[in-house]
């Protein structure tokens, strides 16, 4: 039974949630608002992040991933490494998702400032902000979660708290920490978030939400995925039972059960396990995404697509590369009962024999689905692909915990989709990047962005796929052989730059190395997709 206390907080908890719900409505801007609403009106928004433990994979490295998907910042760069002088600051933002390039502030509204710490570490600078120097990786995925936990008054949005995670932590589990303590004293203003926090030693899945409206705080819990095990997260809380008396697999919030009972979300008489999943989401926590990448990986589970919950995560039934990692990411369900364009069938020319149309794809807009499906009920039954046209970019963060982390954490880079795009290494010890990746493609067409170097060649190769996706498969397998069989030979000269007893000797230090050949890697890669993109032109020019 509740206490009066407890009931007249709910009632103000109700109340004033009303409130700010209808004045959050009303305003306009970017940021969180801008986010809830491409989360459900976009079509496909939304990120998927698979994390691999160093016993699952093959190779022994910890693996995080993340698919930005939506209308956010394409524009990418490496913050140095900084000393920071004594009393200054560290100011926090809204909106920086959506400028155009590092300087743009149109937009973009100041939240406030926290102390900064005498050191802060390079980091890749992506629009949820990826991998450090010290090879702690960070994926995320938008989740929501319950609407009256959202406090817009909390100072840190979650790409500013991976910023800061990033810039003063070495490990995932420094991470997790920090986050807890910056949000129950600063607040968390974000809807529903998770975060898949990796170094090479272990992976975590951390899930966050705003405390509710009267509390500027945060609720939370974080599951370390066991070393042996594969995990994902697709938009939808998964995190299930926490016990915290295993701290080296579970932490949480000191508000993570009394948050729940005080909402009415959780009884302990009658709700027993807690699942934190059901107390702050409510909804079925997996959808296709999650189980066809479980199903595909140990099939003789025998997941039923129809049960309640899937497992938190499950043990591959054989190792897991790198690579495969890299195609879950072109995965479009093709050939499976899940495949939306197995109906496309016409008659092959000059015979009865029907084949799958040249311009059919997985990847179609709603309107030609609503088009097709009009003249046809049924022809199409839409899916969330993991790989979608909608994708700003994506990452797969491996890192290697046995070598030093300049060389031994590598960002497998991609600007739009994944399945379309080919993957840019990026080491944690790089310290630049092209000038072109600086430019966002969301804002308008610009030739000297590199988003949109890759951006218009996809869509023309995905006006007839059916005729295209050979070359585009060819030259992704080709820059993915390249990077992969350059490696091992990467990864020795670095150690070897590293080991020299004469370094002055060298022409190179180790991050001057890694930068070159990031860079040169990045630039064949744009030549390529510029000479694709002059191709099709070609072939299309008197339609198609």
């Amino acid at each position: 039974m509740k206490s009066k206390s407890s009931k007249r907080r709910l009632l103000s908890l109700m109340i004033v949630t009303f409130c700010c719900l209808l004045v959050s409505w009303q305003l306009t801007g970017a940021g969180a608002h801008q986010k809830i609403a491409q989360i459900e009106n976009e079509e496909g928004s939304g990120c998927t992040s698979i994390m691999v433990g160093r016993l699952a994979s093959d190779d022994g490295s910890v693996i995080t991933c993340h698919t930005c998907d939506g209308n956010y910042r394409q524009w990418v760069n490496i913050v140095p490494h900084r000393q920071n002088k004594p009393d200054s600051t560290n100011k926090l933002y809204d909106g920086k998702m959506h400028t155009e390039t590092p300087d743009d502030m149109r937009r973009v509204r100041f939240k406030g400032e926290i102390p900064e710490v005498a050191e802060t570490y390079a980091f890749l600078n992506t629009a949820y902000p990826a991998l450090n120097e010290k090879g702690l990786a960070i994926g995320e995925t938008t989740i929501e979660g319950r609407p009256e936990l959202y406090n817009p008054e909390g100072m840190f949005m979650v790409e500013e708290l991976e910023r800061v995670m990033l810039e003063r932590c070495q490990t995932a589990r420094e991470a997790i920490k920090l986050a807890g303590e910056l949000v129950k004293q600063y607040g968390y203003g974000d809807y529903g978030e998770c975060l898949t926090i990796a170094d090479g030693k272990e992976v975590w899945q951390f899930e966050i939400f705003g405390a509710g409206p009267l509390e500027k705080g945060a609720v939370w819990a974080a599951v370390r995925i066991p070393d042996d095990h594969v995990g994902i997260s697709a938009n939808i809380p998964r995190i299930s039972e926490i016990n915290l008396n295993d701290p080296d697999h579970y932490l949480a919030s000191d508000n993570v059960f009394e948050l729940a009972q005080e909402m009415g979300w959780y009884t302990p008489e009658k709700d027993k396990p807690f699942k934190f999943w059901k107390a702050y989401s409510g909804r079925k926590p997996f959808a296709i995404r999650e189980y066809f990448v479980f199903n595909e990986l140990a099939p003789s589970l025998k997941l039923d697509y129809k049960a309640e919950e899937l497992p938190f995560s499950i043990k591959p039934d054989k190792k897991v590369s790198v690579r495969d990692i890299l195609k879950f990411y072109r995965e479009t369900y093709e050939g499976t009962e899940f495949d939306q364009s197995r109906n496309l069938l016409v008659k092959k020319r000059n015979s009865d024999e029907l084949i799958k149309s040249p311009v059919a794809s997985n990847w179609l807009s709603r309107d030609w689905i609503n088009l097709i499906n009009t003249l046809k009920p049924g022809t199409i039954e839409p899916q969330r692909t993991i790989a979608i046209m909608g994708c700003a970019y994506a990452t797969v963060i491996q890192i290697k915990g046995w070598l030093p982390p300049a060389v031994g954490a590598v960002c497998w880079f991609a600007f739009d989709n994944p399945a379309l795009s080919p993957r840019i290494p990026i080491f944690a010890g790089t310290t630049e990047l092209p000038p072109d990746f600086e430019i966002c493609a969301q804002h308008r067409y610009r030739e000297d962005s590199a988003a949109w170097m890759f951006r218009r060649t996809n869509r023309l190769a995905g006006l007839r796929w059916g005729e295209n996706r050979q070359i585009i498969e060819q030259t992704i397998k080709e820059f993915e052989e390249k990077g992969f069989s350059d490696l091992p030979q990467i990864e020795k000269r670095a150690l070897e730059i590293m080991n020299s007893k004469n370094p002055q000797k060298e022409p190179f230090n180790v991050n001057q190395y890694l930068t070159k050949y990031t860079g040169d890697f990045a630039r064949a890669a744009l030549q390529k997709y510029r000479e694709l993109y002059e191709l099709f032109w070609t072939r299309y020019a008197r339609g198609i």
